[in-house]
């Protein structure tokens, strides 16, 4: 019976009005678009596979962008949009200053409104592109992402304070944080993990470098050798124009590498070196550290529960026609 019902409202709906499936309102499936627009997500892979082959660092630039979308108002793409009048927008924030890989997003959004028009939101396109610019060099996606998200229509950068995580913040700090997310300290220490890849700039890790306590000293959990090589990398003070690898000699591999370096006492910035100063999330490092095979299916589910934190669906928010503009 339900599924006649719904197979009737799905065939009105899309004749007057070109919504989305009704059925799978107001949830999260693998599925949403299979009626929809079942082409959507080979659209994103194929534009993703392409970018990657002359910007391998892409993985890391989207995986970032949607870990601080999700963040702040939820994953709902409010990342994505560009300030109007004096409303400045979550992108121009401090924090958000070095988010790269809108015009990506903006190719397949462009590419997927020819073919299903209104019908594929701006966050789920954000979802699925991260997962598959992470998983590009491997032969298989590495975690599902369930869709159905819709777009939020509100981006104010003052939002950004005290829901994105401090590259400085303690072990406390970040796990009060996390919990009000509604992720665990299994979460927080796998979630890190994704700092396998890409680059920082000096000024968010500088201060453990040259004044960590105020004495010109440095951070004393810092491998000295370490410390030293990042010196004559990053000059004080910090230039904004100067990154390093996150993972020396590893940055462009998704791996548990970063587990290693972290208890070689490499994590470069407070918060990766936090996650050894309490005793639960220590025991995860050593147990992610140790077992390759372990962390891949640990990101996956940690990286599913990030995608879900406080979605839009059914009836809320909208789905954008441009990522960057709320709909007129």
């Amino acid at each position: 019976m339900r599924a006649g019902y719904c197979i009737f409202i799905l065939l009105v709906s899309l004749t007057l009005f070109g919504i989305v499936d009704v059925c799978n309102a107001g949830k999260l499936s693998n599925k949403f678009y299979k009626r929809t627009c079942p082409r959507a997500e080979q659209i994103v892979k194929e534009i993703i596979q392409n970018r990657t082959q002359s910007n391998p660092s892409l993985g890391a630039r989207l995986i970032r962008m949607q870990f601080h979308d999700c963040f702040v108002r939820g994953c709902d793409a409010s990342v994505l949009l560009d300030t109007v009048n004096n409303s400045t927008a979550e992108k121009e924030a401090i924090p958000n200053s070095s988010l790269s890989g809108f015009d990506v997003i903006d190719d397949i959004k462009t590419a997927i409104e020819r073919v299903c028009p209104k019908v594929v939101s701006c966050a789920d396109i954000l979802a699925l592109a991260a997962r598959d610019a992470v998983s590009a060099p491997f032969s298989k996606p590495l975690w599902d992402v369930q869709l159905g998200r819709r777009d939020g229509m509100v981006s104010l950068s003052t939002e950004t304070n005290g829901n994105l995580p401090s590259p400085f913040a303690n072990f406390t700090s970040l796990i009060q944080l996390f919990n009000r997310k509604g992720l665990n300290v299994n979460d927080l220490v796998v979630l890190s993990g994704a700092h396998t890849i890409g680059v920082a700039h000096c000024a968010t890790f500088s201060s453990r470098l040259y004044n960590f306590t105020g004495k010109g000293d440095a951070d004393p959990s810092l491998d000295p050798t370490y410390a030293e090589a990042l010196r004559k990398q990053c000059p004080n003070p910090a230039s904004p124009t100067i990154t390093v690898e996150m993972d020396p000699t590893s940055s462009l591999s998704f791996d548990n590498h970063y587990y290693d370096i972290l208890l070689q006492k490499k994590g470069l910035f407070g918060s990766d070196a936090a996650l050894l100063t309490n005793r639960n999330s220590s025991k995860i490092v050593t147990r992610l550290q140790r077992s390759r095979s372990s962390f891949f299916p640990a990101f996956a589910k940690s990286v599913k529960k990030m995608g879900a934190i406080e979605v839009l669906t059914g009836n809320a928010g909208e789905v954008r026609q441009n990522c960057r503009v709320v709909n007129p």
